[in-house]
């Protein structure tokens, strides 16, 4: 009877995503906020609540974080990845004080201490690579020239997050100093010995892997990406971080033929993965931290932008793309989610600091996709193309609207080094 519901709740599930995918592209919407929102309709407190399927949606959720963090690392080489790692450091820096901040600043206005404020500092700072993977790929600008900007913050939050979660369960466990540290020089051993294979040894892992054979190279790549994943994992560093580096290590005919093979892989575990998000929510609880929530989410919507316009005027990308750059990076997602929940299961924080969370990150992430597509507006064109005076003695900028390479707003070609090939802004 238990595998009869087990199946019928997952069938019922995934043609439920079926459809509301295709009501949402057939719109013109991301399907992304629909998928969240009926997570949350059929969660805790929701409409008709799950139970069967629950463990399996949740470790497919999990899956899905890591294919669509491999797939963003197949579209790079290792060169590309320090050389935007160097290039992007400042944005990162910026990235964490202007994100960081409002949440801390939050958590000691409410009264709930420095511990809640190194929680909430972290819940507001990163971004959802699975969300921003998701969307960049429903928008077409997997090959737009300010995606490797966005890709560099998100890598540099990442891998920031291979530092803060340690420290962090330190905190929470009251371990002191001490153990703080032993934490910390874990996770900067494994980071970098992860780096040091991916950007030195990336050929080699590539020719362990066929690209001739279609199911053993699936095997092979997907097999390869869970197992470092859950290397990382188990060393207290980002599962996403160990999936992105495998994608980097990855390169030539494999790069590409894995892309290929694993797009509708991604396509299904990224909508359970959402689902799930959306099921782990107590919608009951939401109500009463939503004004706060809501405030936290407009103020760091403004730094996300800030920070991604900053870091694509840096990278000497043009008006529209530092815009699509901004908006882009603004949902926060699954590590907001890790973060909250390690606080609240530690019981060192106000029990209302898990709902805050979870409403925020809901906005946040209801909220990306169709902020995201503002910049693909006549409406949001028109504005960013209309006259501004000048400062006495400048001389006016050239037309770029002319140039066919200039009519996307940016500065530089894209790079590709794995499979999808270039990719068309919109």
């Amino acid at each position: 009877m238990h595998s009869a519901t087990l199946l019928l709740e997952i069938g019922a599930v995934l043609f439920g995503l079926g459809l509301l995918g295709r009501f949402g592209r057939r719109f013109g919407i991301s399907p992304i906020p629909l998928y969240l929102l009926s997570g949350l309709a059929f969660g805790t407190g929701g409409l008709v609540p799950l139970s069967a399927s629950n463990e399996f949606l949740s470790i497919a959720s999990e899956i899905g974080v890591v294919v669509l963090l491999l797939m963003l690392g197949l579209e790079y080489s290792a060169d590309e990845l320090l050389g935007n790692l160097r290039r992007a450091a400042p944005a990162g820096l910026i990235d964490g004080v202007l994100n960081a901040l409002p949440g801390a600043a939050l958590a000691l206005l409410l009264g709930w201490g420095p511990v809640a404020a190194v929680v909430l500092a972290g819940v507001t700072w990163v971004s959802s690579s699975g969300v921003i993977a998701k969307v960049l790929g429903d928008l077409g600008r997997l090959g737009n020239r300010e995606t490797p900007t966005i890709l560099s913050v998100l890598v540099i939050e990442d891998l920031a997050m291979a530092l803060y979660l340690p420290i962090l369960t330190a905190i929470l466990a009251s371990r002191g100093l001490r153990g703080g540290l032993l934490a910390l020089a874990v996770a900067v051993v494994a980071v970098s010995a992860v780096l040091f294979v991916a950007t030195r040894f990336g050929r080699g892992v590539s020719k362990l892997i066929s690209a001739d054979d279609p199911e053993a190279l699936l095997l092979g790549v997907l097999g390869l990406t869970l197992l470092v994943a859950g290397l990382a994992q188990e060393l207290q560093v980002s599962a996403a971080v160990g999936a992105f580096l495998v994608g980097i290590a990855l390169s030539g005919p494999v790069a590409h033929s894995a892309t290929q093979l694993l797009a509708p892989l991604r396509d299904l575990f990224a909508a359970v993965f959402f689902v799930s998000f959306g099921l782990t929510t107590d919608a009951h609880k939401i109500p009463a931290v939503l004004l706060p929530a809501a405030a936290l989410a407009v103020v760091t919507t403004a730094t996300k932008v800030v920070t991604g316009y900053l870091a694509a005027r840096r990278a000497g990308i043009h008006v529209p793309g530092r815009w699509r750059a901004g908006f882009t990076l603004v949902p926060r997602g699954e590590f907001s989610i890790v973060i909250a929940g390690l606080a609240v299961s530690s019981a060192a924080v106000n029990p209302k600091l898990g709902p805050l969370a979870t409403a925020y990150v809901l906005i946040t992430v209801v909220a990306g996709p169709p902020l995201a597509r503002i910049t693909d507006t006549a409406l949001f064109r028109r504005w960013i193309r209309r006259p501004r005076p000048l400062p006495a003695g400048e001389n006016p900028a050239p037309d770029f609207r002319s140039e066919p390479s200039a009519r996307y707003g940016d500065a530089n070609p894209p790079t590709h080094s794995g499979g999808a090939g270039p990719g068309v802004e919109q």
